[in-house]
């Protein structure tokens, strides 16, 4: 049930017998020279179609855009920082919460989104609410090690492939993925790690700075498959569906100050 697609009488009558709202969070931003800049909007938006058969939950729109400041140099990157998307996801929430939602359930399509959303969490956990953050590609691995991936690496371009297979550039598909090191002694490997004399330290860059392409994992773009997409999405929106179920159980309570 989408909650654009109903009059507020039905909104009311949601609420009166359910406290539960599925919310998603994507972004717009690089995830390589073959992925669209959509992929974490797209992927969580397939997800929810799969989802939605399968429950009666409420069902709020997508938020396109997330906290991607790292990747921003990369034209057609829209970043809202962390404090923006902060402030925009909790007053979506405050409203929900106003109508009467207090089992939240957030599916999450990026990683830079998981500090906003966490605080969110929090605040609402000291008015009596919960959340449960779905971040679908560490799930996915947890459903299966094989599919564990990096950024724009074959999990998501599996995602992609499975969602609509035009929408990969495979001939942008390089080689091996290039790091740039920062000296002759340090060595990057990520986004913003590096090993010196075999000890991992954070040194913070933009990834236009770390890699070209814009990709980064253990996990080679030229290894995904449709059928691996398809699988993976499934299998992900399944056990999200049986979750929702378990988690509308989930107790409410306000944290007793100390």
């Amino acid at each position: 049930m989408r909650l654009t697609d109903i009059t507020w009488p039905q909104a009311k009558e949601y609420f009166s017998r359910s406290d539960t709202v599925l919310l998603s969070i994507g972004s717009v931003e690089c995830h390589g020279r073959h992925m669209p800049l959509g992929t974490d909007y797209l992927i969580p938006q397939h997800l929810l179609k799969l989802i939605e058969p399968r429950t009666d939950v409420l069902i709020a729109p997508t938020l396109p855009f997330g906290a991607c400041d790292y990747l921003a140099e990369f034209p057609g990157t829209i970043n809202l920082g962390e404090t923006l998307l902060y402030q925009l996801f909790s007053r979506v929430c405050d409203e929900l919460y106003r109508h009467g939602a207090r089992h939240f359930i957030v599916l999450n399509g990026h990683g830079g989104n998981r500090k906003g959303i966490e605080q969110v969490g929090r605040d609402l956990q000291r008015r009596g609410a919960l959340m449960a953050e779905l971040n679908w590609w560490l799930m996915a691995w947890d459903l299966n090690p094989a599919w564990k991936g990096g950024h724009g690496g074959g999990e998501e371009t599996a995602a992609i492939l499975g969602i609509d297979p035009k929408l990969v550039d495979k001939t942008e598909i390089g080689p091996e993925l290039r790091f740039f090191d920062l000296t002759g002694e340090l060595h990057t490997t990520g986004f913003s790690s590096v090993q010196y004399n075999g000890v991992t330290v954070e040194i913070p860059r933009l990834t236009n700075t770390v890699t070209d392409s814009g990709w980064i994992g253990p996990d080679h773009p030229r290894t995904a498959t449709e059928e691996w997409g398809r699988e993976m999405l499934e299998a992900t929106a399944a056990y999200i569906a049986d979750f929702i179920e378990a988690f509308k159980k989930a107790p409410l309570s306000i944290p007793e100050k100390p």
